[in-house]
């Protein structure tokens, strides 16, 4: 495919309010769904995700076998549309498509639009459903992105408001949306209502089959995934910014390891967490636009280049650790594995070979907050707040390669723990000294229950900055109504370089602010 030619005319479009797909969203008129029952119909609206300089994922899917047929133009108008090969909506994938757009001009808009033809009948079509994004810079210009973790978690789902932290974020119109984990509750049944503290009562006013009970089965995951898109919020998001996902525990089930156990578990006539956890990775990588690896096709762990500006390394923290433990073994061994050595190889090697200003590490778990599993460790920090031991070990020797590898501005971005909070890493302040200050961000939930603060462990001499959490007086496990759902905006400046950091309530309230100059390699 030839390369775009790059247009002058740039339009971001957003969601706002309620605002479903097939309305008029920011000037891009998003088309009728046909309902016809003998035409086809786009289900769940459209995604795109890694988005690079020249590339990027697209996502759709179908009610039924169809042939999807892909235009993308540098217009909305879609004048002079390039036209692309058709691809197969089938069950085996659960009707739906994604394929990697390629040759594409740097920090362009680019329009793409599908188009359903039954496979049954071909003289059926759907009418088009269309999409946005816009690539990765090759020059420096402005960058913005946003990020959080959890949805529809703890039994909050799609009440009558919607899941209104992606209406909010959609506002400040990002480049990207950075999902830290937590993407679905796959272990987190639901009811109609739920009765509050106040005895007023929530209603999840859309619930479907699969959100009445965990996920045991591979279309059970994929209904989880489906509940989130049919949140109009949700797929106003995704039509017109790019989501760039990575996963955690909820995926599968609480705190998954080689430790966990459901034999005890009535909720789950399905015991093996290893087969769980294989259907949850079909439907995860199914029902999103993560890029394929043809090395590791499960794998989650990656990088994204978004111009000479900006690297974004994705974590993986679940799928290689060793079994949850009390996290306090005295030496590196196979019981510490939390990365994974292949993992960590990949991690210091693009780092040390980045020539982005800067090198945002997406994790999704925290550093220096102890997340317990009962009386087991879920995260890194063991809670002793003495030099490294158990999984620190890997943290440890990470963070000491990048001082001695002389590697600048590399900032910690994460979710999980469903509060938000700014965390300093000080080495003069810590157990273990030996590697350069560094922020960590956290940010979450998007629209889940409300917990928190953890415990900070000194071993990384964190200081923390900020938090914003539920009172002792509040409790745990906030509705999203209580207002307790947080995001960060991330700006980088074109000029100086430097990049500020927002945290975000849903309210769009900016709680904290920072920015952060870059460090110049001498």
């Amino acid at each position: 495919m030839k390369s775009f030619a790059v247009s002058t005319r740039r339009k971001f479009l957003l969601g706002t309010g309620a605002t479903a797909l097939a309305t008029a969203v920011g000037g891009l008129a998003m088309p009728a769904i046909s309902r016809a029952s003998s035409r086809p119909m786009f289900t769940h609206g459209v995604q795109s995700g890694d988005v690079d300089t020249t590339s990027g994922m697209i996502w759709t899917r179908t009610d039924r076998p169809a042939r999807i047929e892909f235009e993308i133009s540098t217009t909305e108008s879609f004048a002079n549309p390039m036209r692309l090969p058709t691809m197969d909506a089938l069950p085996e994938s659960d009707f739906t498509v994604k394929r990697l757009l390629e040759n594409l001009a740097s920090d362009q808009d680019i329009f793409y639009r599908m188009r359903a033809v039954d496979l049954n009948d071909v003289s059926a079509g759907s009418e088009p459903i269309v999409g946005q994004f816009r690539t990765a810079p090759s020059a420096r210009r402005d960058i913005r992105f946003a990020w959080s973790g959890d949805t529809a978690g703890q039994g909050w789902g799609i009440d009558e408001t919607g899941m209104k932290t992606y209406a909010t974020m959609a506002k400040h119109r990002p480049d990207f949306f950075l999902h830290s984990g937590d993407t679905i509750y796959a272990d987190g049944p639901m009811e109609d209502e739920v009765t509050l503290k106040d005895s007023s009562v929530w209603k999840n006013t859309v619930l479907i089959d699969e959100k009445r009970k965990v996920a045991e089965s591979l279309d059970e995951f994929r209904g989880q995934w489906k509940y989130n898109m049919m949140d109009d919020h949700v797929r106003a998001l995704n039509a017109v910014c790019p989501t760039f996902f990575q996963w955690d525990d909820h995926e599968v089930v609480n705190n998954w390891s080689a430790s966990k156990d459901l034999s005890e578990d009535d909720r789950y006539t399905e015991k093996s967490v290893a087969l769980l956890q294989a259907r949850a990775a079909r439907a995860f990588h199914e029902m999103t636009p993560i890029r394929y690896t043809p090395a590791e096709p499960g794998r989650v762990y990656r990088k994204i280049a978004y111009g000479p500006m900006l690297d974004v390394f994705f974590l993986d923290m679940r799928s290689y650790r060793a079994a949850n433990s009390e996290g306090l073994q005295e030496a590196a061994g196979e019981e510490t594995r939390f990365l994974g050595d292949e993992q960590i190889r990949w991690l210091k090697r693009e780092l040390a070979n980045s020539r982005a200003t800067w090198k945002v590490i997406a994790a999704d778990m925290p550093i220096g907050l102890v997340v317990p599993d009962g009386d087991r460790i879920e995260a890194i920090a063991n809670g002793d707040n003495a030099g490294p031991k158990g999984r620190e070990f890997e943290i440890a020797d990470l963070l000491r390669y990048i001082k001695n590898a002389g590697i600048e501005n590399t900032v910690w971005f994460t979710a999980d723990v469903h509060y938000t909070a700014a965390h300093y890493y000080n080495p003069d302040k810590a157990a273990f000294q030996d590697f350069k200050p560094f922020w960590e961000f956290v940010s979450g939930p998007l629209h889940a229950g409300t917990f928190g603060p953890n415990k900070l462990d000194g071993t990384f001499g964190p200081e923390l900055r900020y938090v914003k959490a539920p009172s002792e007086e509040q409790g745990a496990n906030l509705p999203p109504s209580a207002g307790f759902q947080f995001f960060g905006l991330v700006d980088i400046d074109a000029t100086t370089e430097q990049m500020t950091v927002r945290l975000m309530d849903r309210d769009d309230s900016e709680l904290y602010k920072v920015t952060l100059d870059p460090v110049r390699s001498a």
